[in-house]
């Protein structure tokens, strides 16, 4: 709803994206709800984003993510 911020593709067709930024200057269409993080596989025929559940202790209501990445070990 609050459209992504950014987005990064696993050489396996996972992709995991960022979305919530609330910046000065900005409009936010939902400036009261957190950040978030979903998650597509874009194997699937019918490929939607899921949101990923944050652990328990992570500071939810100020996670404003800018930006993602991976590393591969």
């Amino acid at each position: 709803e609050t459209g992504s911020e950014d987005i990064e593709i696993l050489p396996n067709g996972l992709a995991f994206i960022s979305s919530g930024l609330k910046y000065p200057g900005i409009k936010s269409f939902a400036p009261d709800k957190p950040g978030e993080i979903f998650l597509m596989d874009l194997n699937e025929d019918n490929p939607r984003a899921v949101e990923l559940r944050i652990s328990r202790g992570f500071d939810l209501a100020s996670f404003n993510p800018h930006g993602i990445s991976t590393y591969i070990d």
